[in-house]
Order: C-alpha cells, then structure tokens, then sequence
C-alpha cells in the first residue's frame, strides 16, 4: 500500500459521511427513514438490491471457489440468483410495494402481526435481530480481515475505521443515505473490478481470446457447470432458498421493494439487479479464474484475489480494488443495521413498552436513529471481539443461514392467497419443523451438501403448505382475506 493508495480510501471513506449528511435533509420522520417514504425511483432500488446482496466474503470465500472449482461457481450462485430474483420480479418484488401502501408498513415483519398474530410476529423478529448482531459482526471482521491482508495493519483497526464511517452515515440519513452510498459503492466495485479484469485480460492477450484461451489452460474440471459438491441437485436444492433469500427472507433486500412507489416501480426493480447479476459476476470471476495460471498452487486460495491485485496493480490501483472490497461489505452491513432497526422500532419495542405505541413520525425518528446507533455499536463491539468468541460465531452464523429459509416460508407465502389457510400454528410450526431437519442434516445423519442446503426449506414449505390443507374447510380470518387480496393486485 502506498501513499496513494491511502488517500484513496480515506477519499472514499469521507464520500460516505459525505452523502449520509446530504441525505440528511431528505429524513423528516420514520418513514423517510426506512423506506425512502415510499420514493425510491426504481432503477436505484435495483442497482441497491444487487449490492446489497453479497459482501466482501465474494472476494475472500468466493475467490477460494473460483481457484479451485473454476466456472461452476458462476452457475450455482449468480445464474441461481439471477433466475431467483428476475422470478420474483413477477411474483414477490410487486407485493411488498402493495404491502407498504396499503397497510403503511415500514418493516418487512411489520405485516405479520396481521397475516398471523403477534407472537409470531415476534419470535420471527426477534430471531431475526439477535441471529443478524452476530452475522453484521461477523461482516465487520471480515472487513477488518481484509485491510490486514492488504497492509498488515491489526484486524480491530479495520472494523473500527469501516464500522464508524457506517455508523455515521447510516445514523443520520437512514435508507437514504444507504441507497445513495450503494450507488458510490457500486460505481466504486465496477472501477475496481473492471480494472482487475482488463489487467488479467491483458496477460492472456486481450479480447475475447485472452477471455476463452484461459479453459485450455486451467483443468478441465473448472470448465465444468457443475462440480462436486455443487451438482445439479444442489443447484437445484440452493434456487428455493436463494428464492425466499433474495425477494425479501433478507429482510434488507425485502426494503429495497418496500419502498418502491408502486408495483411495477418494484417489479423493474427487480429485473434490473437480475440483469446485474446476470452480467457483473462474470467481470468479477474472471481474475478468479484465471488466479491459478497467475499464482499456482497456492496454500490458501481465498487470499488469491487480494494477492492478485498486489501483484499486477500500480499504486493507486490497489486502493481502488481494497474501496471496492470495503464498498462490497459496508454495503451488506449498513442495510441489515438500518432494516433490522426497524424491525427493532416498529415491531418489538411497542410490544415491550406501550411508551413507544403511537409515535409521531418526528418521535419514531428519533427512536429509529438512536436503535440505528445502539444496534451497529453492538455489532461493532462483536466485530472487536471475534477471536474471543473462537468457533462460537461461526457456529451463530451457521444457524443464522438455516434459519434465513424455515423464517421465510411463513413470510413471502403468506402474501399469496393460495396459502390463507396457513394460519400462525401453520408458521411456527414449519419454522420448527425446519430447524429440526437443519439439526438432523447438519450434526446427526451424513447427507450430501445439495441435502444439507434445501432439506430445511424443503420441509419446512411441506409443513407450511400440508397444515393450510388441513385448514381449508376453516372460515378465513376477514382481515388475512384482505390482506392477501390487497398484495396480489393493484
């Protein structure tokens, strides 16, 4: 790292404060705060969702893949997730617009206390914030992971510098100053990206050649479309829970369709993060794949990308790629603080304390910035703390993705009349029944890895949907009748 390369992050890092206090004079209460006011033009959505969607762990982890697995990668995750969500463009993206403007909500839990009761509501809410402390904290510390590689410089440094800056923006301008930052982050990940990719081209002759002549050269397996563990199976296990993950089980991604300004603002949304993920991810993988012609045999193929940059990129360069990185995880990062303290504001506190029942918008801002701050200083001081917690946070954040898929089912069906039959004990106990067999999969019987990944959601959709059957000669609550017909058209 040079002294160049030092200025452009710190350049970068003053961008995000920057925007989070020009966004500032955009929040005039709650709901500016957490769903845009229902403003968000839908090209900024989408570009937003796509973002938000992966964290730097794509060019940590997934760069480990791309070394040693080669284009499959490219199939199991991005064209899964790009299916997934142009899919959901037509079915979900539209339904929650329709939820925010005719029950108002500003949480993606908000409705659930309606479509089910409220102790649903509330076991769904709060597994979702204290799983999602632990998964944001373990995000920081991968930030600070990052920086150590790239400078040496002690991993609590680089949680400190990401962390504050978020804290700041996030704090003071909500899902405005998020979006707008996702916007800076992405132009900031495509420079950083395209740069890696042209300079790695270059090395194999440039043009569609250098592109293609790298698969001769690499091991025949990493041409392949898929390769074990990641089969067609798993492919096929993996799109139900990216499905429910993409179109709103992540509740920060759910927000980005909240607060469209109508059905087919949601919907075009939709279709453009799925077109970006359709067309990014190749540009980014590209260094990936080709790391092993580059750097071979490597020890630890998850430093290939970092190592890559440091070795082909000028100063300066290097800067630009380490921004990207830290754009890629402070985006993840600042939307689930700003989602998950709506939760926290709308949903759990006036359950708690009827003191928060009733709030003005200027009284629920207030409220909404100060959880906001409380909740990313806890997952800062996690981030900090994450040797001490050893295997225990990595065994948190395990549970926090089998849970994702169980906790969605009740969520995205239960916006379909289809399933008004699936009543609050038809959620909970596929929520349930899904964490059973994520615990029988994961620590008692082997099972392949396709098996491992869908076997809780599979269930719990069986549960979810035989419990509705069961159901179908009971009257209908008329408010969940409502509700159902109220998202299913405009």
């Amino acid at each position: 790292m040079a002294g160049v390369d030092w200025f452009v992050i710190v350049l970068f890092m003053l961008l995000m404060v920057a925007i989070g206090f020009f966004s500032y004079k955009k929040v005039s209460g709650s709901k500016d705060f957490y769903v845009a006011g229902g403003k968000l033009p839908w090209w900024l959505a989408g570009i937003s969702h796509h973002v938000s969607g992966y964290s730097g762990a794509v060019f940590v982890a997934y760069a480990g893949l791309a070394y040693t697995h080669g284009f499959s990668l490219y199939v199991w995750w991005a064209l899964v997730i790009v299916v997934a969500v142009i899919l959901g463009a037509f079915t979900m993206a539209p339904r929650w617009s329709r939820l925010r403007i005719n029950y108002q909500v500003e949480s993606p839990t908000e409705y659930l206390k309606i479509r089910y009761n409220v102790p649903t509501q509330q076991l769904m809410a709060w597994c979702g914030v204290l799983l999602k402390l632990f998964d944001v904290g373990a995000k920081w510390a991968a930030i600070g992971i990052l920086l150590y590689v790239f400078t040496g410089i002690p991993i609590v440094y680089g949680v400190i510098i990401s962390g504050v800056v978020s804290l700041i923006y996030i704090t003071i301008g909500g899902l405005w100053a998020d979006i707008w930052t996702d916007l800076a982050q992405f132009i900031i990940q495509m420079a950083a990206g395209f740069v890696m990719f042209f300079v790695v081209l270059s090395r194999f002759g440039g043009g569609w050649e250098g592109f293609t002549g790298i698969w001769s050269e690499l091991p025949a397996s990493h041409a392949q479309p898929f390769l074990e563990p990641y089969t067609i199976w798993y492919v096929i296990f993996y799109f139900f829970v990216v499905f429910l993950s993409y179109n709103g089980g992540t509740w920060n991604l759910a927000t980005r369709y909240l607060s469209s300004p109508n059905a087919k603002a949601a919907k075009k949304s939709a279709l453009l993060s799925g077109a970006l993920y359709l067309v990014v991810p190749i540009f980014l993988f590209y260094p990936m794949w080709a790391a092993p012609l580059i750097l071979p045999n490597l020890e630890d193929p998850t430093q290939s990308y970092g190592m890559l940059a440091q070795e082909l990129l000028p100063a300066g360069l290097i800067g630009l790629v380490l921004a990207g990185l830290f754009a890629a995880t402070m985006s993840m990062t600042s939307s689930d603080a700003n989602t998950i303290s709506a939760v926290i504001t709308r949903d759990i506190l006036p359950v708690v304390s009827d003191k928060f029942k009733g709030l003005s918008q200027k009284e629920s801002l207030r409220v909404a910035r100060i959880t906001t701050f409380i909740f990313t200083f806890l997952t800062l001081i996690i981030g900090i703390q994450n040797e001490h917690f050893g295997g225990v946070l990595g065994l948190i954040i395990s549970w926090f993705g089998a849970l994702v898929g169980p906790i969605s089912v009740p969520m995205l069906l239960g916006l379909f009349p289809a399933f008004k039959h699936s009543d609050s004990k038809a959620a909970f106990t596929s929520i349930i029944a899904g964490l059973f067999m994520f615990v029988v999969t994961k620590y008692l019987v082997t099972v392949p890895l396709s098996i491992e990944i869908g076997a809780p959601v599979i269930v719990s959709i069986i549960v979810f949907l035989g419990m509705g059957l069961l159901n179908r000669n009971k009257a209908v609550n008329p408010e969940v009748e409502k509700l159902v017909q109220a998202v299913s058209k405009d």
